[in-house]
């Protein structure tokens, strides 16, 4: 499935965002009209456009009120199903899901996985959302939870040590405090960050002025960050949202947007993950003769978040806009880059293209994912972010996909290796790895060491 092709526009209008893959729900329908100062011409639909265009296809009563808790996920699936004139083992044949874990579904049995639900949605074309209720979050361990806990109580406001410095916490000294954490971030040392983040918190919370909101934002933004990378979900959605009301700027307040999208797609929240970055993204949107990097950079990431969630929801249209958007902005920037303080938040054209690579994983195209990482630069900037990590599970999930089991498990150890306390914190770790084990009869020692330090559950 061809997502991009190479085309380099220098402007975008939010009125006409380019497609370059056919939508599987329908033609395309021109968004053009002459005149528009820095619109690209063609039969494009716009991602809006598309929305529109899937929800007035779908047929009545399916997937309408994804958040009705009334309809279970097995009364979803078997309406859509019967509305699409399927059999339960006619979409098992189509769908790749086996028919006993279909009627395990229907008859509430089974809680699907996104993956599942987008399967039995391709068979069904229908978007992976109309099947949804819920979230599809993995909740942090026991031991996670624990070692986030004081963290969590700081932003409560509890925990108050007894012997508080009488000298009151300055911005500059907070900054200072920040800075220094950085180093462990960008190592993803979560035990040293999360001993260190109470006391930060606690002074960020005394600043005043304008100069304090910033820095306080600032302080939450990563705080989120590091919450949301650790499964503390609930706690990162409160604590980006103060990011979001300290923030003075847009700058700020959309780094910390950028985040919350971001947790919306670690729980398989896509249209909440869509909606918020298409809202941002049009609100920001910057003017590409005048724009600075980092504004495009912050732009160009929501468009790549909005990428991610489209192809999991079965929008290769969608995703096709928002990876064209993105990239516009990558090219006219030229190079990778950090777009806000965090060592692990980068944009660039080399970023887009390892999310590019993601989305064929996801769309069950192996190879082409694969044939992305190999043309990337061997070196590239920021090789610690956690985005760049996260490529290098997409790369080890391509040779799973295509039964290239030492590749992947090479790629996983390396992954442990390099960055441990992140590996544990990735479900998507544990899914390789156990697709790679169930085709086995025995396990070598290394896949049941790898097994044990990632918690990979029996």
């Amino acid at each position: 499935m061809m997502f991009l092709e190479e085309r380099h526009p220098l402007k975008v209008s939010r009125r006409a965002r380019p497609a370059f893959a056919t939508h599987s729900h329908g033609p395309r329908t021109q968004r053009s009209r002459p005149g528009d100062p820095g619109r690209l011409h063609g039969g494009h639909m716009s991602v809006d456009a598309h929305r529109s265009y899937n929800e007035a296809m779908r047929p009545a009563g399916i997937g309408r009120s994804v958040g009705d808790m009334s309809v279970d996920h097995g009364e979803r699936l078997k309406n859509a199903r019967k509305r699409v004139g399927l059999k339960q083992h006619e979409l098992a044949t189509a769908s790749g899901v086996s028919l006993s874990q279909i009627t395990k579904i229907e008859q509430g049995d089974y809680t699907p996985r996104l993956e599942t639900l987008r399967a039995l949605a391709i068979a069904m074309r229908m978007n992976t959302s109309d099947l949804q209720i819920g979230n599809d979050a993995e909740q942090a361990d026991p031991d996670t939870s624990d070692l986030w806990a004081p963290v969590r109580r700081a932003l409560l406001g509890q925990d108050v040590p007894d012997d508080v410095p009488e000298e009151p916490a300055t911005s500059d000294g907070v900054r200072t405090a920040f800075d220094e954490m950085r180093p462990l971030i960008d190592q993803h040392r979560y035990r040293e960050i999360s001993a260190m983040l109470p006391a930060l918190l606690r002074d960020a919370d005394t600043l005043e002025g304008q100069q304090g909101r910033s820095v306080r934002a600032r302080v939450l933004t990563t705080t989120g960050w590091m919450l949301t990378q650790n499964r503390q979900f609930e706690a990162a959605a409160t604590t980006l949202n103060r990011a979001i009301d300290a923030s003075v700027d847009r700058g700020s307040a959309v780094a910390a947007v950028n985040v919350l999208v971001w947790a919306h797609l670690r729980q398989g929240q896509l249209t909440e993950a869509r909606d918020l970055a298409v809202k941002w993204a049009d609100d920001i949107e910057p003017r590409f003769s005048r724009a600075t990097a980092a504004q495009l950079a912050l732009w160009g990431r929501l468009w790549l978040y909005v990428a991610n969630a489209a192809v999991r929801d079965n929008s290769p249209g969608e995703t096709a806009d928002a990876l064209s958007l993105a990239k516009a902005a990558g090219d006219r920037i030229g190079h990778e880059m950090l777009y806000d303080p965090n060592p692990n938040r980068t944009f660039g054209p080399v970023t887009v293209a390892q999310i590019t690579g993601e989305c064929h994983v996801i769309a069950d195209d192996p190879a082409r994912a694969l044939a992305i990482a190999e043309a990337a630069p061997k070196l590239v900037f920021a090789p610690s972010a956690a985005g760049r990590l996260r490529h290098r599970l997409d790369v080890a999930h391509a040779h799973a996909q295509l039964r290239q089991y030492p590749e992947a498990m090479g790629t996983l150890q390396e992954l442990r290796d390099f960055a441990p306390e992140w590996l544990v914190q990735q479900r998507y770790a544990r899914d390789i790895l156990g697709k790679i084990i169930a085709k086995r009869r025995t396990l070598t020692a290394e896949m049941r060491e790898l097994a044990d330090q990632i918690r990979l559950e029996y």
